[in-house]
């Protein structure tokens, strides 16, 4: 085996090389700074040679002589044709177009888009789609988004959890610029650790993702892009206020240092101090807390010698205190005066990445990358108190290049992954160690007009895990204009950290139990799950106006499976999977472009997660099997360079299945099933100027509310206590309002 991944990663390549053009296609836009555009389609006139832009617009495509003519077209841009004569690097910029005769029309600045000519199923979400719900960190950026689903962890520290597929977020890889970030110890809370006025964009890929990046993933990934402080704008300030209290300020500093450096230094700070108790059941309904976020960053450019680079230090500290509304922490710690709970974190981060591009053969390219972190957590639930410290180094190198031509691309590669735990919990003390290193080969064929394929195949060698394969396999195949059907099939494998990812199970009474002792990790044996997906995507006109439908259907099957059973009200129990665990997901998602400037996404989706417990199978609790979505966006024609924006997004969710708790006293019982939920959230953006804008804006302005939320509220040091039965909003209507001002 070790052998093997010696060949895999070093196998020697022969190019036949040939003249190149490389390039980057920007949007037209006086009014705001270069914007890349992601999967516009280049393709040299009367022949099938062509290639798409990457998510910084850039571009590689072969050149003859006999090349002549350079078509560069985009979804709501006007099509351009460019003579060419010599192979020089060209920067291009799109002008957009109101005669759209393409798919994904979602705003002028394509707020949310999926490419026809990615093998891979990618939604890529611009800064423009952010700004539709003002999100605050990452995981309040997906509100809008049908792909994620976005929900409440239980009724104490009021963190929101994403799931993708019916699965939840550890099952996600979610990178920061591609650097594995949302992991380990971070699970539960790290996606609120990554401010959303940071973030540029965001590519969310459903099922098995790209072997680059890791063995992990399972149901996808989600990579988030930060602003780079060479287009970022040189001064940015984001204050927003909740009718809850809560506050925030975000701002950015951006400076050239010299012709070839420039850093950006980026403050976050929020904080929510008062205590609320809507429903009267005397906990608060949402904890207080307070959070600083320091991040300073450089960016190093030499186009002629063709570097980049950019170089990240970062510091964070959040505090979290939730629980009864007379708990003081300094006199009822850990004590049965009045239940409580903090959460205390800090976190160091420092990454960095380095790109070259050959000048004189620009299809070769290497990349490095490289993450250290240390996360420190100390807290306690109730009478359960929890510490984790995890170090984490990951180091990754990639080499990409053709073969022959731009159609046949490969990645290939080695990263090493480490990772330290030393964690308190349940009264015992659990430590250990983790390393990998692994080596990668990915293949790509795209002919652009009909078919793409991407193939790639990973081997590592881990300290607990053993040796493995993880093979995972994407194609694309456009049968007839506008259309795009996808398939994709992948294996994932991952160390499941079952305290760090249910920490939420601490806020009850519930007892842990670990079941297995023979596995290499807590006594249990790692999660395997191979991950089966089809696409189709179709763009179609309506009445002249542009629309696209998408069809989904994604399998998750599991080997093994770290099970965390709830069925007994008075306990949770983990233990190795004996039997079969799924998660089916079908989703259908219509965009219309309905008139000028007013644009309508909905979709449904359909789950059907069941899990084999040691009482039956079982539908997965908390998972309801029908969602209902719905956004309409409308921005005005914008005048002496203003203009209004508002948006609409509703969510519907069906009943939810409760674990059971039968074996509760009969005042502590639920019913099997949740009511269903419908929440709508809206926004109004006026921007008065390039610089300037504010926006107003309503969480759940039905005042939807779960009544209720917390078993025996009124005993929490009882055997029944438990704040994990939540499936819908506890505080109700919520409502905000902020102001954007720039300087570029």
């Amino acid at each position: 085996m070790r052998k093997l991944l010696i060949l895999l990663c070093f196998v020697p390549f022969v190019m036949l090389g040939q003249d190149q053009i490389t390039g980057v296609i920007h949007e037209a836009n006086p009014d705001t700074k270069e914007q890349p555009l992601f999967g516009a389609n280049l393709i040299w006139l009367g022949t099938s040679v062509g290639t798409s832009t990457d998510i910084d617009g850039q571009f590689t495509i072969p050149f003859k002589p006999e090349y002549k003519q350079l078509v560069i077209s985009y979804v709501g841009f006007k099509t351009d044709t460019l003579t060419i004569t010599t192979a020089k690097p060209i920067t291009h910029y799109l002008n957009p177009t109101s005669d759209l005769d393409e798919v994904i029309v979602q705003s002028r600045k394509k707020a949310s888009s999926r490419s026809y000519l990615r093998a891979q199923n990618t939604i890529l979400v611009s800064s423009a789609e952010l700004l539709k719900a003002a999100c605050c960190n990452l995981s309040e950026s997906f509100e809008t988004n049908p792909s994620i689903d976005v929900n409440f962890s239980d009724a104490v520290t009021g963190t929101k959890q994403i799931k993708m597929l019916g699965l939840s977020s550890p099952y996600i890889l979610i990178a920061t610029e591609n650097i594995p970030s949302i992991r380990g110890a971070s699970q539960a809370f790290g996606l609120s650790f990554i401010p959303g006025t940071w973030v540029e964009s965001i590519q969310i890929t459903k099922g098995a993702g790209s072997v680059v990046n890791g063995f992990e993933s399972i149901a996808g990934q989600i990579n988030a892009e930060l602003v780079k402080p060479t287009t970022d704008n040189a001064f940015f300030v984001n204050l927003y206020g909740a009718s809850s209290t809560r506050l925030e300020l975000n701002t950015h500093f951006n400076t050239e240092v010299s012709e070839k450096w420039s850093t950006g230094l980026y403050l976050h700070g929020n904080t929510h101090q008062e205590k609320h108790d809507v429903n009267a059941d005397g906990f608060m309904d949402m904890p207080i807390y307070s959070q600083v976020n320091v991040m300073n960053r450089w960016q190093y450019t030499d186009p002629e010698k063709g570097f980049v680079s950019f170089i990240n230090l970062r510091y964070l500290s959040d505090d979290k205190q939730s629980g009864q509304l007379d708990f003081d922490p300094d006199t009822d710690k850990l004590t049965t005066n009045a239940w409580g709970s903090e959460i205390d974190t800090k976190r160091y981060e420092l990454s960095a990445k380095l790109g070259y591009v050959n000048p004189e053969i620009p299809w070769q390219s290497l990349g490095v990358q490289f993450a250290l972190s240390n996360h420190k957590q100390e807290s306690y639930f109730g009478l359960n108190q929890y510490d984790i410290e995890h170090t984490s180094i990951y180091s990754n190198v990639i080499y990409n290049s053709i073969i022959d031509d731009s159609r046949h691309k490969i990645k290939t590669g080695v990263n090493f992954t480490y990772d330290a735990y030393d964690e308190f919990a349940i009264a015992q003390n659990f430590a250990r160690t983790e390393r990998s290193f692994g080596g990668f080969f990915e293949y790509s064929f795209d002919n652009l007009e009909l078919f793409t394929l991407t193939a790639g195949l990973r081997v590592d060698s881990h300290n607990l895990l053993g040796e493995f394969i993880t093979p995972r396999v994407h194609m694309r195949y456009s049968p007839w204009s506008k259309s795009a059907f996808k398939a994709s099939v992948g294996r994932g494998k991952r160390s499941a950290n079952i305290f760090a990812e249910n920490q939420n199970l601490f806020a009850s009474s519930r007892a842990i139990s670990i079941l297995n002792t023979t596995g290499a990790i807590y006594g249990l044996d790692p999660e395997i799950a191979w991950n089966y997906g089809v696409s189709y995507l179709q763009g179609f006109n309506l009445f002249d106006r542009a629309a696209d439908i998408t069809f989904d259907f994604y399998r998750t099957d599991f080997q093994n499976q770290v099970v965390v059973d709830l069925e007994n009200a008075q306990e949770v129990s983990f233990y190795n999977l004996e039997g079969d665990s799924y998660a089916n997901s079908f989703q259908v998602e219509l965009n219309y472009n309905v008139f000028e400037h007013f644009n309508l996404r909905t979709a449904y989706k359909f789950y059907d997660v069941k899990t084999q417990y040691q009482t039956g199978k079982l539908a997965k609790p908390l998972t309801p099997k029908h969602r209902v979505f719905g956004n309409v966006s409308y921005e005005t024609e914008i005048k002496n360079n203003s203009n209004w924006k508002f948006d609409l997004t509703y969510n519907w969710l069906s009943e939810q299945r409760f674990s059971s708790t039968n074996n509760n006293p009969i005042q502590y019982q639920l019913d099997d099933y949740s009511d269903t939920v419908g929440t709508l959230n809206t926004q109004i953006t006026r921007v008065f100027s390039p610089k300037f804008e504010v926006y107003l804006g309503g969480e759940n302005i039905t005042n939807v509310r779960q009544n209720n939320p917390i078993v025996s509220a009124d005993n929490p040091f009882g055997s029944s206590f438990d704040t994990n039965f939540v499936y819908g909003p506890i505080f109700g209507s919520m409502y905000y309002a902020g102001l954007r001002y720039k300087l570029k």
